[in-house]
């Protein structure tokens, strides 16, 4: 979330507004805004880390899959382990409680994974029970615990006046705020209507903020990323933050390239140097979230309506990157309110009003070629793998076997929610 989001989405009752000088205006407003809830660091690493017996799953989140074993991120509270070898009848069998998880990303037998400001490592020797290994502190400086409402943040409270080598931002209270602006008059505020896988890699759904290339995992946060060496016997940071602007929400690696899903549009990076990510291009579309993937140099991608993503657009768009330093929109379709996808062997998923599938061997022809449509739940990602389509939802994790495309069926389910 951007500072600038405050602006976008405040309720602005204007109490006072003078002429101080020629060129120069005084305006007070008073809007809601989030303020930072803190816990002790401290208190905060001093809790055991371990693999407990499995609990229900209240909430959908991030998903990786890593030899017969899906993860489950459960925003804020810790992750899921899946046994799916028999995807038929898949198995809750441990939960690794993890306070201010979102995101995770697994390699060479080793999960890594988010809790606020901290990259955490656990050993997968045994995929169903994750051993904690160790912990990078304060790799993710300006990480933040979600906002649950179209509200902005005091962004001075979080990153200036605070010493975040001794606080920990866990949550946030909404209050209503007074403050006054001096600026040019040729200067416009900004209130605006438009705001309201590999053998021994693990496979990341659409919606991941993590991202591997070779030995490195690259990491989005809050227009920031960070770059992290896993070769090493203990991974470090291999590079310092970079700011990519953007806003940037999701992340897909394919090739030597990194594409980055934004609420406007789509960045390419090539990690060709791995420690030098160079900006290729950036395509944009209409203001909306959008996670992306890559098959054949085909990139799709998903833009959703919602508070903090847009208002009224949601489509599918087909983008032809084969020159990444100058991509080329297919074509584009009207969707009810997609969110993640993926695409195996040319069978492309959505989640749009439950699931669809499609067969993408022509793009202009996508809506024709609908292979299935299964409805009655909130689809929020997928991951596709050796047949067998995995679909986190707001009520469960779905099953789908589609090694006939022409006969895709369910096979399982797991209930998420209360």
């Amino acid at each position: 979330m951007k500072k600038t989001l405050l602006f976008a989405t405040m309720v602005v009752t204007m109490l006072f507004a003078a002429c101080e000088e020629s060129g120069y205006r005084t305006e007070t407003v008073e809007f809601m805004e989030n303020e930072p809830v803190f816990a002790s660091l401290k208190t905060f690493r001093s809790k055991d880390i371990r693999t407990k017996p499995a609990q229900p799953i209240n909430k959908q989140g991030k998903i990786c899959f890593y030899n017969g074993y899906l993860y489950i991120s459960e925003p804020g509270e810790g992750i899921h382990v899946i046994d799916n070898r028999n995807p038929h009848a898949p198995k809750a069998v441990g939960f690794v409680e993890l306070e201010g998880n979102t995101d995770l990303a697994v390699r060479n037998d080793r999960l890594y994974a988010d809790s606020y400001v901290d990259l955490l490592r656990f050993n997968l020797a045994d995929p169903g029970n994750p051993v904690y290994i160790n912990r990078l502190e304060n790799v993710f400086e300006y990480a933040l615990p979600p906002i649950e409402n179209e509200y902005g943040y005091d962004y001075e409270t979080c990153f200036v006046t605070t010493d975040r080598t001794e606080k920990l931002i866990v949550g946030w209270t909404l209050k209503k705020q007074k403050k006054t602006w001096r600026y040019r008059t040729d200067e416009v505020m900004m209130l605006s209507d438009a705001a309201a896988g590999n053998t021994g890699q693990g496979v990341n759904g659409s919606m991941s903020r993590f991202g591997l290339y070779k030995d490195y995992l690259y990491t989005v946060i809050n227009n920031h990323m960070s770059i992290f060496d896993l070769s090493l016997e203990k991974p470090e940071k291999a590079a310092q933050d970079f700011f990519i602007g953007g806003n940037v929400e999701t992340i897909f690696s394919y090739g030597e390239h990194l594409f980055l899903g934004t609420p406007t549009g789509m960045m390419i990076y090539s990690v060709k140097e791995p420690l030098r990510p160079e900006y290729m291009s950036m395509i944009r579309h209409a203001w909306g979230c959008d996670p992306v993937v890559v098959e054949n140099d085909i990139a799709y991608v998903t833009v959703h309506s919602g508070n903090l993503c847009g208002q009224n657009t949601n489509e599918l768009i087909v983008i032809d990157v084969s020159d990444t330093r100058s991509p080329a929109p297919i074509v584009s379709y009207t969707m009810k309110k997609p969110k993640g996808l993926g695409i195996d062997n040319g069978t492309l998923f959505v989640c749009d009003d439950g699931l669809k599938i499609f067969n993408a061997a022509e793009p202009q022809k996508l809506m024709a070629n609908q292979l299935a449509h299964y409805s009655g739940m909130e689809g929020y990602d997928v991951i596709p793998y050796n047949n067998i389509l995995m679909m986190i939802a707001e009520d469960g994790l779905y099953q789908y076997d589609y090694s006939d495309p022409e006969k895709i069926t369910p096979i399982s389910k797991i209930n998420v929610g209360k």
